[in-house]
C-alpha cells in the first residue's frame, strides 16, 4: 500500500491551476515571455544570438523573481514595501517613551490637589465676602 504524507499545516498549501504552478506564477511566467522574446528577436538581428539571449534572460529575471521569490510567507513586493518604508519613509531613529503607570497615578494626586486649592480658596474669598 502507498504511503501519502498529509501535511498538518494546511495553511502554506496553494491553489495550483496549471503545470502545477499557481496562478501568480502562471501571470508572472506570462509577463516574462511577452517582455523578453520579442526582445531577443529584435537584438538577435543587431547582435549576436549570444548577446541577445542574455538580454532576453535579464529582461526576463525581474518577472521571474516575483514569481517565485517568497520569504516567510509574504511575495517581493511586499517584502520590497517593508524595505522601502523602514529605509526611505519611516525615520531613522524611533523615540522610545513610557507612560508610567505610578507617574500617571501622581500627576492626577497633584492635579486633583490644585483643584482642591483652587476650590478652597474660592470658598474662603466667598466668606470672606459675606463677613
Amino acid at each position: 500500500m502507498a504511503y501519502v504524507p498529509v501535511p498538518k499545516d494546511l495553511t502554506k498549501i496553494k491553489t495550483k491551476v496549471m503545470f502545477n504552478l499557481t496562478k501568480r506564477q502562471l501571470i508572472c511566467f506570462s509577463l516574462a515571455a511577452v517582455a523578453g522574446i520579442p526582445l531577443f528577436f529584435l537584438l538577435k538581428a543587431h547582435t549576436s544570438v549570444s548577446a541577445a539571449a542574455l538580454m532576453m534572460v535579464l529582461s526576463m529575471l525581474p518577472f521571474l523573481m516575483f514569481a517565485l521569490y517568497e520569504k516567510n510567507g509574504q511575495p517581493l513586493e511586499v517584502l520590497l514595501r517593508h524595505i522601502i518604508q523602514a529605509r526611505f519613509m519611516r525615520p531613522k531613529q524611533r523615540l522610545y517613551r513610557t507612560d508610567n503607570f505610578y507617574a500617571v497615578l501622581d500627576r492626577q494626586t497633584q492635579l486633583d490637589k490644585e483643584v482642591k486649592a483652587i476650590v478652597t480658596g474660592k470658598e474662603k474669598a466667598r466668606r470672606a465676602r459675606k463677613a
